[in-house]
């Protein structure tokens, strides 16, 4: 609605008339449909016609006025007037007096509740922040107690407010520490601890970042301590395995930036190891940082140290462990610890046992479920043999599937080996000992590389180098490959547990996925790799953080799996982005805004969420604020 002027000429005498006008949609079109008349509005000011206008409708459509202005008494008669007028339909009935009364203005006093009209066009919304995963996030900081637990070490509110920050970064959206600012201020975490970001530099981050290092240990043990106490997991077992994290730059101030074997195929960049111990949930027990240039088999022994020194090792207890750490030093290092081990053989042992398994029985079929949250995935079968040898148990599995899967790899790297063969085989025949990498020696440490880059298939080549004739000729010995192609889809577990079935080891050496599991999600979701830091221990605090905010993520999948929700944070973090904190901007008719800080109504799905996570829906109380109009921060 708006007011319109109407004037018209009578006897050499100009009269004026105000028209409460609507404009409405017909079929030819938009019109505007008078009202009523409201007669002579002079002298109001023309500004003012609009601010009328919108009073007289709100009036019309039954709203109550946040704001009542005292000495109204033209808009009482007014409205009086277009309410008796024949064009206005009949007005909704009062409100019940049950319902909330108008909001009150900050300092209004209960005998004084100033109101004031709001202009319905001038509303606004300001100030978007996400909020969902943020409060969803926080909550679990919360219930594991990890500010509790941060206090007890040392750490001052600030800092414990600041590691907070840093850890739903690296869960909920992972930037640089540089960046992290920037996004800690498009959240409502300032509205939700009602601090003020602002202000935070990358510095205070990076001075956080030491102060965390200094206390991984007392923080990892408490924290293990409190999940074990909350959701009741299990001890008995411990699944270890090693990764790399690469770096960005030289990394020049870190011992431990090495060059070595790298699972992200990034030769090229400098590189610590990470060791993880996840118990068999997949909660992480313990990590360690290592050379990067360290082989995988010797960090066993630190990462049973680290674990007595979080958790307490306890004999009978059960480590699981791949072939990588499968050696005689390291089984014979958990013995000595009281432990039990169940490992992946060597490739080198699996033919060795493949034969001894043809007289020892028939075997079982078992089945491997579906994963729960695809419940749509076929299941599969394994096959599982058991021979007792003295104090050691053999389990020789088959899959068909890890069967294909072999096959393939092994008809890829053969296909580069043979490209690279020829290349090396035309090399040398255009060079005759005189070309660039032709000499013998350069041949010779060509065919070693090609060995070695290609060793799962290149034992079933004979490569041969003439020197006097200076030719390479190479040759596939297909017996061997014919012998490789047997042992596809076979592995064999061995372990020193004189208790368990062939289909109980087996089923526990699955558990290792929950470690690589956890090693994919610290690289992908939670963007450990790359490392921009150089520092030794910032590198160190790095890698923590990702970790701690592993704790939350895995605390809160365990919490929807117990509630009968196989939903994964990621699916979680997505669906909650549209709950968000809002600031609502009601423009008043004299020059004030009024602001009202608050959440979004949670939609459903977002009621669902909170409900399974066992967290409640409100983010935070509503702010409510008054000030001219010029003054307010845009």
């Amino acid at each position: 609605m708006y007011i319109r002027k109407a004037s018209r000429n009578y006897k050499g005498k100009t009269y004026s008339n105000y028209l409460l006008v609507e404009s409405i949609s017909t079929p030819k079109g938009p019109r505007q449909k008078v009202i009523c008349s409201l007669g002579d509005l002079s002298p109001r000011p023309k500004q003012d016609w609009l601010a009328l206008a919108h009073k007289l409708e709100s009036a019309l459509s039954g709203q109550q006025e946040l704001v009542r202005s005292s000495g109204n008494a033209e808009l009482e008669r007014l409205l009086t007037k277009v309410k008796s007028s024949p064009g206005v339909p009949p007005q909704p009935q009062t409100l019940p007096q049950s319902l909330p009364q108008p909001l009150p203005l900050p300092g209004a006093t209960a005998t004084n509740h100033e109101l004031v009209a709001v202009l319905v066009d001038g509303v606004r919304c300001d100030q978007s922040r996400e909020a969902g995963p943020v409060h969803v996030g926080y909550q679990f900081w919360r219930r594991l107690e990890l500010d509790s637990i941060l206090e007890k070490v040392g750490l001052s509110q600030g800092a414990r407010r600041l590691t907070l920050a840093m850890i739903l970064n690296r869960l909920i959206h992972p930037t640089s520490e540089l960046a992290m600012p920037d996004w800690i201020r498009t959240t409502a975490l300032a509205d939700i601890l009602g601090v003020d970001f602002s202000a935070l530099a990358e510095d205070a981050l990076y001075r956080n970042l030491d102060k965390l290092h200094e206390h991984r240990v007392a923080i990892e043990s408490a924290l293990a301590d409190r999940e074990q106490n909350l959701f009741g997991l299990d001890q008995t077992v411990f699944l270890y395995d090693v990764t790399s994290t690469y770096f960005e730059g030289r990394a020049m101030g870190n011992a431990k930036a090495k060059r070595g074997y790298s699972r992200d195929h990034r030769g090229d960049c400098k590189q610590v190891l990470v060791g993880l111990a996840v118990n068999r949930e997949g909660f992480p027990l313990a990590h360690e940082v290592f050379a990067g240039n360290r082989h995988d088999s010797t960090t066993l022994d630190d990462m049973l140290q680290a674990l007595d020194k979080r958790i307490g090792l306890r004999p009978e207890q059960t480590v699981v462990v791949d072939r990588g750490m499968a050696g005689a030093n390291n089984l014979e290092q958990i013995r000595a610890r009281g432990l039990h081990y169940l490992v992946a053989a060597r490739y080198t042992e699996r033919k060795e046992w493949n034969d001894k398994f043809q007289d020892c029985g028939e075997f079982a079929a078992v089945e491997r479920e579906p994963s729960p949250r695809n419940p749509s995935q076929k299941k599969s079968t394994i096959q599982v043999k058991m021979l007792r040898v003295g104090a050691e148990t053999h389990v020789l599995c088959i899959s068909s599937e890890r069967k294909e899967k072999d096959r393939a790899i092994r008809e890829l790297h053969e296909q580069r080996l043979l490209v690279d063969l020829e290349k090396l085989t035309k090399r040398v025949a255009k060079g005759k000992g005189k070309g660039k990498g032709t000499k013998p020696a350069e041949v010779s440490e060509s065919i070693g590389r090609l060995k070695e880059r290609y060793s799962r298939v290149a034992r079933y080549y004979r490569m041969e180098y003439d020197e006097v004739k200076k030719t390479f000729e190479y040759h596939l010995e297909e017996s061997k490959r014919a012998e490789a192609e047997k042992l596809d889809g076979s592995y064999l577990l061995k372990t020193d547990r004189a208790d368990l079935s062939a289909e109980e080891a087996w089923r526990i050496y699955t558990l290792l996925t929950k470690a690589e599991a956890a090693f994919r999600t610290l690289k992908s979701p939670l963007a450990e790799r790359p490392i921009f830091h150089h520092k030794e221990c910032r590198v160190e605090a790095h890698i923590f953080l990702c970790v701690l905010a592993y704790h939350l993520l895995m605390a809160i999948e365990k919490t929807l799996l117990d509630a009968g929700m196989h939903t994964s944070w990621a699916t979680v973090r997505e669906q909650l982005k549209t709950h968000q904190v809002n600031t609502i901007v009601l423009p008043t008719g004299d020059g004030m805004e009024l602001r009202i800080r608050k959440a979004t109504t949670p939609e459903p799905t977002h009621q669902e969420l909170y409900q399974k996570l066992g967290i409640a829906t409100e983010i935070m109380r509503p702010r409510r604020s008054l000030a001219p109009a010029a003054d307010v921060p845009q």
